[in-house]
């Protein structure tokens, strides 16, 4: 069954806020990954030699730094805008998930990459982009609310292509960051699933099935005394008017 977000929720102050803020920090992430690409372009020194060394005691700094390094304009542009896409939506649905999701997707990538990459220097951030669309298309699929397989459909159809980026079709590009981003992100979709659930839409007749059970449960409990175990039917309905 696929659950209906409360609209008195999804349109409330609080959450135009966070969608705000979203924005925001989706806008510094890019801008902090264009800004060490300009300081790449201004060293004389070639900074993507600090990319990650799969399996190499070195190479473990990558694993901070590589997604930081882009190796020329157009593998910049291919990262950011997905990003800045992705990071948006999975902080306004998923404020609480991604705080501890995104660094995951993070260094977990680059360590599991480092692991079984190839021998070769891995740089981008490609592996987030791809660990950030992966925990929104997989939350759509175990969350089972409008909003979120909305988003999950979304991604299926816009990036949708990207799956054939984990296969080694392509050994130009680092198709191990990929498949390492794409397992993070859909196992932390899964292990956070429960988290960040907005309050569903009720109709009045869930309302007055809730009244009957209570009923039903008081009149069990008649020989104990008083039940105080259920909610009055106003107390029910001002649920839906809490987020303004």
């Amino acid at each position: 069954m696929i659950e209906v977000p409360d609209s008195g929720y999804t349109s409330s102050k609080r959450a135009q806020a966070n969608f705000v803020l979203a924005l925001r920090l989706a806008f510094w992430l890019v801008a902090g990954l264009s800004l060490a690409y300009i300081i790449d372009l201004l060293t004389p020194q070639d900074l993507l030699v600090w990319g990650l060394a799969p399996r190499e005691a070195s190479g473990l700094i990558g694993v901070l730094t590589a997604p930081l390094l882009h190796a020329s304009l157009g593998h910049l542009v291919s990262n950011v805008l997905p990003l800045f896409v992705g990071v948006s939506l999975m902080v306004y649905l998923f404020p609480n998930a991604a705080v501890r999701a995104v660094p995951l997707i993070y260094f977990g990538s680059g360590l599991l990459a480092w692991i079984f990459a190839r021998q070769a220097i891995h740089v981008g951030a490609s592996g987030i982009v791809y660990g950030v669309l992966a925990f929104l298309f997989v939350s759509g699929l175990v969350r089972r609310d409008l909003r979120s397989l909305g988003v999950s459909l979304m991604v299926a159809f816009v990036y949708g292509s990207i799956v054939w980026g984990v296969l080694p079709f392509d050994t130009t590009m680092s198709w191990e960051l990929h498949l390492a981003g794409t397992l993070m992100g859909a196992g932390c979709a899964i292990r956070y699933r429960q988290w960040d659930r907005p309050p569903m839409k009720r109709y009045d007749w869930e309302f007055e099935e809730d009244i009957e059970d209570d009923k039903a449960r008081q009149w069990a409990g008649a020989d104990d005394g008083p039940s105080h175990t259920g909610r009055s039917e106003q107390d029910k309905r001002s649920e839906i008017d809490r987020w303004g």
